[in-house]
């Protein structure tokens, strides 16, 4: 059984910084893409950041381009979201998604990925 488990989250003051973890387990990591989505209240779910299987590509949604990296250890079974420079607008739940069907791909689309975490909440204060 496959399973997500995201960590990291938290309140932080806006130009701070987070990351967030997510742990995966039953699935070959090594070979999935994994991304990272989030969803603000009242607010659709939307593409933040994903990487290929081989950490070799990566992709961003350009609202948090050049703040947010996100990279992966294969060896851990983890992937990571390194978030600075918050702004209350990042402030969401914050999703890990594994693809493991297309692990050289960098899907921006969240119907692409078959398993997801249960979301991590990120709050920034202004």
């Amino acid at each position: 059984q496959v399973q997500l488990a995201e960590s990291g989250g938290g309140l932080v003051q806006a130009g701070g910084s987070l990351r967030l973890a997510c742990q995966a387990s039953g699935l070959v990591f090594s070979g999935s893409a994994m991304a990272w989505f989030r969803q603000g209240s009242g607010m659709e779910r939307e593409f933040v950041a994903s990487i290929r299987y081989s950490a070799g590509s990566t992709f961003y949604a350009g609202s948090v381009k050049g703040r947010f990296t996100i990279s992966r250890d294969n060896d851990k079974n983890t992937v990571y979201l390194q978030m600075s420079s918050l702004t209350p607008d990042d402030t969401a739940v914050y999703y890990c998604a594994a693809d493991p069907a297309y692990g050289i791909s960098v899907w921006t689309e969240a119907h692409m990925y078959q398993y997801w975490g249960q979301g991590t909440q990120v709050t920034v204060s202004s």
